[in-house]
């Protein structure tokens, strides 16, 4: 999520744990710690690829964050706050380095909650990485808790804000499950069957949906409102060369942002060269993440050093999905892919 979700998810968590006189104190530690983690997007890995893909690695582990904390604590366990309630702070210390890449892990990017184990990132997508109602309810009990932290109405406005945020996020699961039903039904009637889904949600909102269908060969997308009138989605399918990532398998580049991104890629030709998009974030043909990777040989494909290609950002996208949003809501005439 965005710097400043974080920073009110770690104070307002901090400060719920602490005694009512010490939350203004607690907040201003979980707003540093709920940053902490994203700190690692200041190393350099040595090239694009290397560097998309350790992002939300080892800072944010769950075992190397609980590690973190217990020293973090230890070191600041004469200090007089902490002295005074030790093991509240140590579970407001905790909890404000763990539910950063907890909701990191809701977004479409993926995030490493295990490292060092080599499993695919966890991304489970059921949130956009700025999303303004999630985060103001979290800066009203931010806000309260500065203003008057001792207070009796602070503590109730850090109970809702943390309260209503858990639920909004409770929210968006529901809400991917009624799309991921929806889709799946729609691709059984396209006669697609067993295709691999990747469904998120558009920029700032958890109304309207992204739908990804990898199939043999390509993969289809879709849109799926929750307001709409008409449920049908309309899949619109768009080719890849999947041949050239079986025959590029073994180079680091391609092998690291297939796992990476569970095989919601896709590859193309341009210039000669091998570009992979990752599926997950963006939509055909403006992914935000594409990377040349290979040239063309004489006969076989050449290992390149990766590039990031630069994407052509417009507000075309977010003028389709608000048409689309619009359409939707009154059931005129089909969407647009």
């Amino acid at each position: 999520m965005d710097s400043l979700t974080q920073i009110a998810l770690g104070s307002c968590v901090a400060a719920a744990c602490v005694p009512a006189r010490q939350r203004r104190q607690a907040a201003l530690v979980g707003a540093v710690l709920g940053t902490l983690p994203d700190l690692d997007v200041f190393m350099d890995y040595g090239d694009p690829v290397a560097n998309f893909t350790m992002h939300r690695g080892f800072s944010h582990s769950l075992g190397v964050l609980a590690i973190a904390a217990f020293i973090i604590w230890f070191v600041l366990k004469n200090w007089s706050p902490v002295r005074k309630a030790s093991g509240r702070w140590f579970a407001a210390i905790l909890l404000a380095l763990l539910t950063h890449p907890l909701l990191d892990a809701h977004t479409a990017y993926g995030t490493q909650l295990f490292w060092p184990a080599d499993w695919t990132p966890v991304s489970w997508a059921t949130i956009f990485i700025i999303d303004p109602l999630y985060t103001i309810l979290l800066l009203a009990g931010l806000l309260a808790v500065m203003i008057r932290p001792a207070s009796r109405a602070a503590g109730i406005w850090l109970a809702v804000a943390l309260v209503s945020s858990s639920l909004y996020l409770g929210w968006s699961w529901t809400a991917k499950a009624i799309v991921t039903r929806n889709a799946r039904a729609g691709l059984e009637e396209m006669g697609v069957h067993g295709a691999q889904l990747f469904i998120t949600p558009t920029p700032f909102n958890t109304l309207l949906w992204s739908v990804v269908a990898r199939t043999e060969g390509g993969h289809f997308e879709g849109l799926d409102s929750l307001v709409s009138k008409n449920r049908a989605i309309d899949f619109v399918f768009h080719p890849s060369h999947d041949e050239l990532l079986l025959a590029t398998g073994n180079f680091p580049a391609v092998k690291r942002l297939v796992w990476f991104s569970g095989g919601f890629v896709a590859a193309d030709i341009e210039e000669d060269r091998l570009v992979i998009s990752d599926l997950r974030m963006g939509r055909h043909p403006d992914y935000v993440f594409r990377n040349a990777v290979a040239r063309r040989g004489n006969p076989h494909w050449q290992e390149i050093e990766p590039e990031r290609l630069k994407t052509v950002f417009s507000t075309r996208q977010l003028k389709t999905l608000w048409e689309n949003f619009q359409r939707d809501q009154v059931g005129i005439g089909p969407r647009a892919p």
